[in-house]
């Protein structure tokens, strides 16, 4: 009996023309009815941010493929809400140019659509690739196609969706079910002077090390193996709640 088709929103915050959403599209048609609806250039570190003072314009550049004036949320947004033809039982983000471990995952455009995508009530995960040349997508997408059939068999826990990394290595070792871990950066800011004497500032740094230990998205990714992580709507930090309550104000 033929696989039942779903219906699949990908989207991205490396734009349309990305050959990562591209690489993940055309894989994932695979199992479902696929529709890219993202940003008509790069977005990257959008974050969550919404386009809230103008109005969004969306261009259909391709057969199910839209190109959206916006953030990824916007995509995701609109995608949901007007573009698709009904409500799409999963949301995939990716495939990223580079990854998204630690605290990228507050920044990252890629994963924050993904968390649009949870919010509104849809399985969804962000797919990221550790590399930042010598692009090869092949395994990450290969891995998002058995990602999203699991998913869409099992669902995922309330809330919750999931940050996945790819090592950008000729033989993958396994997968490994993570938490994030955390960067140590160099000098964030870099301070300049242009030809006419005034100053101008790149944001930035070189990660020094990270730290997390064993269970932690680098030491996987670094390993030679996918990092899954489970993230959660819910940015609570409930331990210290009866420590606040004691507080004088």
């Amino acid at each position: 009996m033929p696989e039942e088709k779903k219906l699949i929103l990908v989207t991205n915050d490396d734009g349309y023309r990305s050959e990562g959403i591209k690489r993940l599209a055309s894989a994932l048609k695979k199992i479902g009815d696929v529709y890219v609806v993202a940003p008509d250039r790069e977005r990257s570190a959008a974050s969550h941010s919404l386009t809230l003072h103008r109005p969004l314009r969306v261009e259909e550049v391709g057969q199910r493929v839209y190109a959206v004036d916006g953030t990824p949320t916007d995509c995701v947004t609109i995608a949901i809400g007007s573009i698709l033809p009904g409500r799409p039982d999963l949301v995939i983000s990716g495939i990223n140019k580079g990854s998204n471990l630690g605290e990228d995952t507050l920044y990252s455009g890629t994963v924050s659509a993904a968390m649009e995508g949870t919010i509104l009530g849809i399985p969804s995960a962000a797919i990221s690739l550790d590399a930042r040349r010598d692009f090869d997508f092949k395994a990450a997408a290969a891995f998002a196609v058995k990602l999203g059939r699991r998913i869409l068999k099992n669902t995922l826990p309330p809330e919750t969706l999931l940050n996945v990394n790819i090592p950008n290595v000729k033989k993958i070792k396994g997968e490994r079910v993570t938490k994030l871990g955390r960067r140590v950066f160099g000098e964030m800011i870099i301070e300049k002077t242009d030809p006419r004497g005034k100053k101008y500032y790149w944001l930035g740094g070189d990660m020094e090390k990270w730290e997390g230990g064993e269970d932690s998205d680098f030491h996987a990714v670094t390993g030679g193996f996918i990092s899954i992580t489970p993230l959660h709507l819910d940015l609570t930090n409930h331990s210290s709640i009866e420590e606040i309550k004691g507080w004088k104000f």
